[in-house]
């Protein structure tokens, strides 16, 4: 036998094994056991009778057949062998149905029907038609598969019936039959799913109860991540529903702060009563919102002095610099104690701490101060006396930026900030004049302060007879303070430049920004009419194209209707009037914006289509001229890109609204996890087909995407792309990295960090964005996030994704403003900036150490009973550090929580069922 013979054999015999196989099985199937045959037999006999002249031998068989199918589908293991004997009739029983006379013969016929529709493929809905022609008894007698089958046809039905404008009341009446049993049977999700379907969701409250009520409300509040307006609104008004008849008023306010009305928010706190405790959480749920204004501050003063501290954030720096104690971290940081340089190798004669100092350097130092030391109240180079020369080691626009840095130090202590910050003021130099201005819009980012000097402090600079140094401080620092509160005085003083006459670009497009920040969410219709007004007035301006702060007036109108969806679609149509280059940044930037977070398939497709454009490619024309002319330019191209790798230069915005397009990827798919895998599969392919213009967003897109969230696989990710042949692509995916680690002391991070620092020890620009991502990376030495979601990843903070959305947009234009003049734009991180603690506070609002386990989060979703929240944890004294993914619970039953949401700020009580170990003998 040759080798060939050989080899072929044991293949020949494989296949003859596996054809026995087959055949055995068949012929297995086609032997019955005898009891088989026997039923088989007899159900071939009922079928034969139901079609005899005598109905009451119709009426044994049918009955005899019901009792069959309901015993055999009653039963989660046993193969239903009616079903699987009877299917081969099913056309004669289906025929015997339609001709037999009407009657109580026929109704039961049409259940049998209805029953055995399950086992054949149909597209008339046959299931539910007979079902309709049945008996009135309950379909849930049939089994959990017939329901789920009658379910799936009932939503088709209901659908094509309101399509045609036809009743649908004999669909609701199998309705109300099949939720309640799906209810009792831990089937909450296939209960929601239909009531969804034929939008009759309110039917649910009447079965909740406190067994049920968990279960389903977190099931609804997941689904709003994958459905669109008005189905969006109604699921969370079920929701808020629920909470309210189950007493959960800490719930009801997660959704009432998700749904976005004041109106609502009022309401729900209103249900607290007079449980002052209660009140106080609520306070703050809406403190960590920075809904600062939806109450009257001062009626609450009168009855609750406590309460309006807590909701204006008053308390945050005394517990702040409580957490620092217990953690050991008061002592301030030097920059070098976070560059490390001493770890690599030839930095010796680079960084901030070496001998030879360039102000470049010392300007990222100072920024890396700021964010180290950020709401400690002191550091080793502003704050100490005889160290204010720190400041004059900057240059220009630095020094602006070093005075700015005091107001993160003293963040959230504006009565401390002020003061210090006051004496910078009578400074003759204009850029330290101007960065104290914006310092005090920075220590006041995120609280109100009693008396708000802020408003008073900084409106007298943003006269037209002051410069526009310290215009621009003074609104940036006002946009700052204020971001969220969508007051009137605050936007009043700010309109001020749109009513100059020749008011430069970039004076319009700092204001515009400080307005969008102010009024984000509000869709305000004269700020709209404002900005689009300068868009169309100024159509024949070069500096409308030309201008790079042009940018940032697309982002206040996108800003504006942040989270608004549909209500931004006006804004969008008028914006298309203006110069092409300006509308499509423009357009983009505001749909991206109105849709953030919302998950939308389709808002996500049109920003990609927008991407996949290839901009300068000519449309191929016929004859041979042509192509040669396209040969050509083909050569000339290649030549172009030998000699520059990058197409687009600073100088040039032709693109940038790809580079918008490609942040709205991951602003629509913010905070919902299906969507930002997909956003993140989807920047490979751009990274691989995309030209400059579109690579340089895409590190920028993946650190918006994972805000605080140092996932290694997307850390490996912009590793890789912090060494691109592309010096602006390599400069974005460094600052991404901090952005990712920003707060978290990710170890693997510092050492990406320290490796990049020595490798681009002779780059400048490369260095700065180094320092800058390493001072966010340690950003309140580890104890400060700026990760826009709260409350179980339930809420979104609109003022604070404000800010980081407009930080992104001025990186599109790194080189030009971040690396350039306007650094002073990292600020713009100052609103969501917060601590990610879990601290337990007594009764009296005082620290209250209690044993709490953190570890990570695990979907519990759809899961039956109580599955437990929490894997892998380990067990601390709180205050306790709460980082991304993770979440918290009691270890003690010793007290008890006022809300379940165990982040931030959690009042508890004494436990009165609590009995100690042994106190009983």
């Amino acid at each position: 036998m040759s080798t060939e013979e050989k080899k072929s054999a044991p293949t020949d015999a494989k296949k003859d094994q596996a054809a026995n196989k087959d055949k055995k099985a068949e012929k297995k199937e086609d032997v019955l056991t005898e009891e088989d045959l026997r039923k088989k037999e007899e159900y071939q006999l009922l079928v034969t009778r139901i079609a005899d002249a005598d109905d009451g031998v119709v009426k044994l068989a049918l009955e005899t057949l019901r009792s069959e199918i309901k015993s055999s589908t009653s039963s989660m293991t046993a193969v239903p062998k009616p079903l699987k004997f009877l299917r081969p009739h099913f056309d004669t029983l289906r025929a015997a149905a339609d001709t037999m006379k009407e009657g109580s013969n026929k109704a039961l016929l049409c259940d049998i029907v209805s029953v055995l529709a399950m086992t054949v493929e149909n597209t008339e809905h046959l299931c539910l038609k007979y079902r309709l022609k049945g008996l009135n008894e309950a379909a849930s007698s049939w089994g959990h598969e017939y329901l789920m089958h009658l379910s799936a046809e009932i939503a088709d039905e209901y659908a094509t019936r309101t399509d045609e404008n036809k009743p649908v009341d004999d669909l609701m009446k199998i309705v109300d039959d099949i939720v309640p049993h799906n209810l009792l049977h831990n089937a909450e999700p296939e209960a929601c799913d239909l009531l969804m379907e034929v939008e009759q969701l309110p039917k649910l409250l009447p079965h909740v109860n406190e067994h049920n009520f968990q279960r389903i409300a977190l099931y609804l509040f997941s689904c709003t991540s994958y459905v669109e307006e008005p189905e969006y609104t109604t699921i969370l008004k079920v929701v808020l529903d629920i909470y309210k008849k189950m007493n959960q008023i800490p719930r009801a306010m997660q959704v009432a702060i998700r749904m976005g009305d004041p109106e609502i928010i009022r309401e729900v706190f209103a249900l607290a009563g007079s449980d002052k405790n209660l009140r106080r959480q609520l306070g703050f749920m809406l403190a960590r919102q920075h809904l600062f204004d939806v109450l009257d501050l001062n009626t609450i003063a009168e009855e609750d002095e406590k309460l309006r501290a807590i909701i204006s954030n008053s308390n945050l720096s005394k517990y702040f610099s409580a957490l620092a104690k217990d953690l050991q971290i008061t002592d301030p940081k030097e920059p070098e104690d976070i560059y490390k340089s001493h770890l690599t190798e030839g930095s010796k004669t680079t960084g901030a701490g070496a001998k030879v100092e360039s102000a470049r350097q010392n300007l990222a130092s100072t920024f890396v101060n700021g964010f180290v030391n950020a709401a400690s109240g002191t550091d080793k180079m502003m704050t100490l006396e005889g160290q204010n020369n720190w400041i004059y080691r900057n240059k220009e626009h630095g020094m602006m930026s070093a005075a700015a840095s005091l107001g993160l130090i003293y963040l959230w202590d504006p009565d401390t900030g002020v003061s210090v910050l006051d004496k910078y003021l009578e400074s003759q130099d204009e850029y330290i004049k101007s960065g104290t201005l914006l310092g005090l819009g920075v220590v006041a980012a995120g609280v109100r302060s009693e008396f708000d000097p802020t408003l008073n402090l900084l409106s007298d600079y943003l006269a037209p007879n002051n410069s526009l140094l310290m215009r621009t401080g003074a609104a940036l620092g006002l946009g700052l303070a204020y971001a969220g509160s969508n007051r009137e005085d605050v936007k009043e003083v700010l309109k001020a430049p749109f009513m100059e006459d020749g008011a430069s670009m970039e004076l319009l497009g700092v204001h515009a920004l400080a307005l969008g920040l102010v009024a984000v969410g509000s869709c305000d219709p004269d700020l709209t009419d404002q900005f689009v007004g300068v868009f169309l007035e100024r159509s024949e301006d070069p500096q409308l194209k030309s201008n790079t702060y042009t940018r940032f007036i697309s982002v206040a109108l996108g800003l504006i209707y942040l989270g608004k969806k549909e209500a931004s679609e006006l804004a969008v149509e008028t914006l298309k009037a203006a110069p092409e280059e300006v509308a499509r940044y423009g357009t983009l930037t505001v749909e991206s914006l109105a849709y953030a977070g919302s998950g939308s398939v389709l808002k996500f497709q049109a920003l990609l289509h927008e991407c996949f454009e290839h901009l300068g490619v000519e449309k191929p024309e016929e004859g041979d001229k042509k192509d040669k002319d396209n040969k050509d330019n083909k050569d000339n191209k290649k030549d172009a890109k030998k000699e520059e790798p990058a197409k687009a230069s600073a100088d040039s915005r032709e693109g940038e609204f790809q580079a918008a397009a490609v942040l709205g990827l991951a602003l629509i798919s913010i905070g919902e996890p299906i969507g930002s895998q997909m956003a993140l599969r989807t920047y490979d392919h751009l990274l691989q087909y995309s030209e400059a213009n579109i690579r340089r967003a895409v590190p920028l897109a993946i650190g918006l995407q994972c805000i605080a969230n140092p996932d290694i696989s997307v850390m490996d990710r912009l590793s890789k792309l912090s060494h691109d042949h592309d010096p602006e692509t390599a400069v974005n995916a460094i600052f991404a990295l901090g952005i990712i680690g920003c707060g978290t002391n990710n170890s693997r991070i510092a050492q990406l960090l320290r490796q990049l620092a020595a490798y681009y020890a002779k780059e400048p620009n490369h260095l700065f964005s180094v320092r800058i991502a390493q001072g966010l990376l340690h950003m309140g030495k580890g104890t400060i996030s700026i990760r826009p979601q709260h409350s179980h990843d339930g809420c979104l903070n609109m003022a604070a994704l404000g800010g980081i959305i407009a930080l992104m947009h001025a990186s599109i234009d790194m080189k030009g403003l971040i690396l350039g003049k306007a650094h002073y734009l990292l600020y713009l991180l100052a609103p969501a900036m917060h601590p990610r603690l879990l601290m337990t506070l007594d009764e009296e609002l005082e620290p209250k150490p209690v044993m709490v386990r953190v570890g990570q989060a695990i979907d519990t979703v759809g899961q039956p009973g109580k599955p437990k929240s929490i894997t892998g944890f380990q067990t601390h004294t709180s205050p306790a550090l709460i980082g991304e993914g993770e979440r918290a619970e009691l270890a003690t039953e010793e007290v008890l929580p006022y809300t379940d949401i165990l982040e931030g700020f959690v009042i508890v009580r004494p436990n009165p069922d609590f009995k100690k170990p042994g106190a009983g003998k």
